[in-house]
């Protein structure tokens, strides 16, 4: 038996002293002899910092446990080994407790230490080779943001260059037209030449009205422009708007609607839908020089997770106004720039380039998006995705009458707050022509101390941005506070969170955007000056 063994076969005294060791163990050891080793302690053949480890497990073995442990030992000729022992007691045969001995059986494991070291090894390269890859793609990550970054200021940057630029373009023909026929109205008048005047004014508020509707197309491409959203039926709004449509894209142009029955209702500004598919169907128009087809279509739609990620929506359920056409189509570099302000396709003078970035922004705004898919030579459709109103369509409310002539019928104070002189002559002179009397302050604070004070007040008209620390909101809800059911009147230039926030106007809170025509103005302050003689209010 220890002929066949491979391992280093050895018997110890009780105290661990060597008695016997087998032909391959002394092989293994490199000894010359068995002699070698004989009457020497086992332990003492091993590296001091082994021999505790050694004399523990052979002290252990005597007490009847077997007991393996591994620890390196080099050969008499000095190879590095790795060595795994087991020790166990036995007693020879007759023998008593006083003649136990120690059997040892060592296998040489040297080839598995060396593996696992180098495992440890590869291991120990490969966690600095990841190191060092993941701080390469960490340095490279970052630098593709620095680039990216740039990248979107550039980007940023070409876009507000080409917005100023068709803003400062348009605007400067626009204010040569005001400042041209104003200066020859100025210089006929001092010439006392009065035959033409006519004339000049009418061309001063043709290019005053082309510039506020730039400037309502830019605030509505920057969703901030002033939204009165009511519940709408879009399927009503598009039968009403359609001879008009039919009238604007012509005889050589078949048009088509699809409405879908059992509509859900939608919250919006209709009177801003309306120009923004009246847009469309001109821009298909456009697109169509020779004829062809458009179609209206009106559709529910539900937008899950997936699809409302991919167009930009919360989940829920939309409401889908589309035009398509049968026209030149679009190119993805075209469609990716569509939306952009002042950018057309169109000849020069043939569009401002605003129509599609105001459909855009109004959308945005109301909570909703606008998606274009197109084709070259098969068309293009744009559509609208509105979020559906779990409401009816609201009745228009039936407006009091106004008093006959000129005034209101009976004399009516007006608070009005504006921080801009020019504004505030305007309001008072339309206040002055009802036969009403106008209070005015330049800011927050001097308006509120009036609407504390004894003095009576009918109507509040103001400013949203105003100096002083209060705005027209904070002012008219104090206002409201003590003098409750007081109607307010906004007058802004752009749709301030301040007043409307997300939603709907509350009772009684009234808004005008800037820039307004005198005729406007003087209707709603009538109007509203005629609910309050209606419902009785006092100052």
């Amino acid at each position: 038996m220890l002929a066949a063994t491979p391992d280093c076969v050895t018997i110890l005294s009780a105290d661990g002293v060597l008695e016997f060791m087998n032909t391959q163990g002394v092989a293994l050891h490199q000894f010359t002899s068995e002699a070698d080793v004989i009457g020497l302690e086992f332990a003492a053949l091993w590296p001091e910092l082994e021999q505790g480890k050694l004399r523990a497990a052979i002290r252990q073995a005597g007490k009847g446990d077997i007991v393996r442990v591994e620890g390196f030992c080099p050969t008499a000729k000095g190879e590095a080994r790795w060595w795994e022992t087991s020790f166990a007691r036995f007693f020879p045969s007759g023998g008593s407790a006083g003649a136990m001995k120690i059997v040892g059986v060592s296998r040489d494991i040297s080839e598995r230490i060396r593996a696992e070291e180098d495992r440890r090894r590869n291991a120990r390269v490969l966690s600095r080779l990841n190191a060092t890859l993941e701080q390469r793609v960490e340095e490279r990550t970052a630098e593709l943001q620095q680039t990216e970054a740039a990248l979107r200021q550039s980007q940023k940057m070409e876009a507000v260059g080409q917005l100023t630029g068709g803003l400062a373009h348009d605007f400067n023909n626009l204010l040569t037209g005001v400042m041209g026929n104003l200066e020859l109205l100025g210089t006929r008048v001092a010439q006392q030449r009065y035959e033409d005047l006519d004339r000049y004014v009418e061309a001063a508020e043709s290019a005053a009205k082309r510039a506020a509707a730039l400037t309502h197309r830019l605030l509505a491409f920057s969703r901030r422009q002033t939204l009165d959203p009511k519940p709408t039926q879009i399927n009503r709004l598009v039968a009403g708007l359609e001879d008009l449509v039919h009238r604007t894209v012509g005889p050589g142009i078949l048009l088509e609607t699809i409405m879908a029955d059992d509509l859900w209702t939608i919250l919006v500004d209709a009177s801003q839908l309306e120009n923004a598919l009246l847009n469309l169907c001109i821009n298909a128009r456009d697109a169509m020089p020779d004829g062809g087809r458009i179609v209206i279509e009106t559709a529910n739609r539900f937008l899950g997770p997936d699809e409302a990620r991919q167009q930009d929506l919360t989940t829920g359920q939309y409401v889908c106004l589309s035009v398509g056409d049968t026209g030149t189509g679009m190119a993805p570099d075209v469609i990716a720039k569509a939306f952009d302000p002042f950018y057309t396709t169109k000849p020069i003078g043939q569009g401002t380039g605003l129509g599609l970035s105001m459909i855009y922004g109004f959308a945005r705004q109301s909570g909703g998006q606008v998606r274009i898919q197109s084709e070259i030579g098969r068309g293009t459709t744009v559509s609208l995705y509105l979020p559906r109103h779990l409401g009816d369509e609201e009745a228009m409310p039936l407006q009091p009458q106004p008093a006959a002539g000129p005034g209101i019928g009976r004399e009516a104070t007006v608070l009005v707050i504006d921080d801009e002189p020019a504004v505030r002559m305007l309001v008072a002179e339309v206040l002055e022509d009802l036969g009403c009397r106008a209070l005015e302050a330049a800011d927050g604070p001097a308006g509120l101390k009036l609407l504390r004070s004894e003095a009576r007040i009918d109507l509040l008209v103001t400013d949203v941005g105003l100096p002083g620390g209060l705005n027209g909101r904070q002012v008219a809800d104090a206002a409201r506070a003590v003098r409750p059911g007081l109607s307010v009147l906004f007058i802004t230039g752009y749709a301030e969170n301040a007043v409307i926030g997300d939603g709907r106007l509350e009772p009684g809170l009234h808004v005008v955007a800037k820039p307004f025509s005198l005729g406007l103005l003087t209707k709603r302050i009538r109007d509203l000056l005629a609910e309050a003689k209606q419902a009785g209010q006092t100052g």
